[in-house]
């Protein structure tokens, strides 16, 4: 199956230039012209790598840099015009894989691209997780049973992200209230009970991965 790539570029001599290249090294490519249209993307589709222009209008690259690595740790290569020091400081700081400054070579990029895929080949996680019919896309927040989206409020989102994200590890309550709610916040174990029961209420038979540990507090495993 052929990697993706989301090129971000505002550039449409650019853009078109890097798709026929990394098209005809039999790359899926997706095209984003702006920085709120390559999260939207992204938040769709399975993303293997980003090539991400910093300056662009609506979100710049670093801003869209920094959503992306708040979820996930897909490569990113970032394009410049600029050459400046404190750019690529910023930019690996936010958690970029790799900067090119332009004019570049597109032969080169496409280099770049093949062995950064190669080297993070076994790291490179997904925005979608699947677990036996419960799909959770963590960037969009929209959660399906049987390809049906369910309706979670933000916080039974997070509640269910938390649980999945420490699959077969039994959380106590105290451990759930302190990564969902916060340590600041004063509600008590009751909130974890309430959440979870609705929580279960809203994913059907995909209810049964979420079990109890008895005297302690919740699990999320795939039976």
């Amino acid at each position: 199956m052929s990697l993706s790539l989301l090129i971000v570029e505002d550039e449409i001599r650019i853009r078109f230039l890097l798709r026929d290249y990394f098209i005809k090294e039999d790359f899926k490519i997706f095209e984003a012209k702006n920085g709120k249209e390559a999260l939207n993307i992204y938040a769709e589709e399975k993303i293997d790598l980003v090539i991400l222009d910093i300056m662009m209008p609506e979100l710049n690259g670093f801003e869209v840099c920094k959503k992306i690595r708040e979820v996930s740790t897909t490569p990113i290569i970032m394009l410049t015009a600029r050459s400046e020091e404190d750019d690529k400081l910023l930019g690996y700081e936010l958690g970029a894989d790799d900067y090119v400054t332009k004019p570049f070579s597109p032969k080169v990029l496409v280099a770049k691209v093949k062995a950064l895929l190669k080297r993070t080949s076994n790291k490179t996680d997904t925005n979608i997780m699947d677990y036996d019919g419960l799909k959770i896309n963590k960037i969009s927040h929209e959660v399906l049973v049987y390809d049906k989206t369910i309706n979670l409020s933000p916080k039974e989102f997070d509640l269910l992200l938390y649980l999945v994200s420490n699959e077969s590890i039994a959380l106590t309550r105290d451990q759930i209230l302190d990564n969902v709610w916060g340590i600041d916040y004063y509600g008590d174990s009751r909130t974890v009970d309430t959440n979870i029961k609705r929580l279960r209420e809203k994913l059907l038979d995909k209810a049964e991965f979420i079990t109890t540990v008895r005297g302690s507090g919740y699990k999320f495993e795939v039976k």
